[in-house]
């Protein structure tokens, strides 16, 4: 007959001499009931994958026929870890409870407790460094992008020039009606530009019908008039006496 008495308190005392400052007795009456930290040391400072230390409590409660049944346990987070993330845990800890009924369990237990512990935390940190790697590649790929720019082909180079010289083009034809439209002429360009106005002095200087018409007869005697004597006449007295 199994003496499960002395199989638990055997236990204990091989638990407090492996664990000498993470076990804690809790009660001992009618059954024992303890607790032990299970903590990860976390990386070194300046280490490639940077590790915070986790720590977690493992509560256990022997059952009157424990080890062949399994002890009661509850798994409760410390330090550095969520609630949530222990579900996983509780899980695979059942789970080994079933592979190692009829043994004493408790050091399996707490060692796959701090191994899972271990790998967990070091995923998580696996997994923020390679998002922050990620982040940072995207970041410096928007960058280069920034100052690459378009990658220029024969093709693209010529959709781009015919462009600009139609964009160039209509610069410089707003720019000449802007300087033709400010721009003060003079009489002879403003004759050179608008016919119109050949056309009007014509119209002024006939009657309608674009002559003129001379009396020549008023300009045939003029050289019989003896101007030149006359001339003389009036201002002969003005010289006499400017003497």
């Amino acid at each position: 007959m199994t003496d499960y008495k002395e199989e638990q308190n055997n236990e204990i005392e091989a638990l407090e001499s492996i664990y000498p400052e993470e076990f804690e007795i809790l009660e001992v009456d009618p059954y024992h009931k303890f607790r032990i930290s299970v903590k990860t040391e976390g990386s070194e400072v300046g280490s490639e994958l940077e590790v915070a230390p986790a720590e977690i409590s493992l509560n256990f409660e022997y059952t009157p026929t424990y080890p062949d049944e399994p002890p009661i346990m509850e798994v409760l987070p410390e330090e550095n870890i969520e609630d949530e993330e222990l579900e996983d845990l509780r899980e695979q800890l059942q789970e080994q409870c079933t592979e190692n009924l009829g043994m004493v369990m408790v050091f399996t237990l707490v060692s796959y407790s701090l191994e899972w512990l271990s790998t967990h935390k070091e995923g998580l940190a696996r997994s923020a460094k390679e998002e922050k790697e990620l982040r940072k590649k995207e970041l410096e790929e928007a960058e280069r992008k920034k100052f690459e720019g378009t990658r220029v082909t024969v093709e693209t180079f010529l959709a781009w020039k015919a462009l600009f010289d139609k964009e160039l083009q209509a610069l410089r034809s707003e720019k000449e009606r802007e300087e033709e439209k400010n721009k003060k002429f003079t009489g002879r360009e403003l004759f050179q530009k608008d016919d119109t106005l050949n056309e009007s002095d014509l119209n002024f200087l006939g009657d309608g019908e674009g002559e003129v018409a001379v009396d020549e007869s008023l300009f045939q005697d003029l050289d019989d008039l003896e101007l030149e004597d006359e001339f003389d006449e009036d201002f002969g007295d003005d010289e006499g006496l400017s003497d």
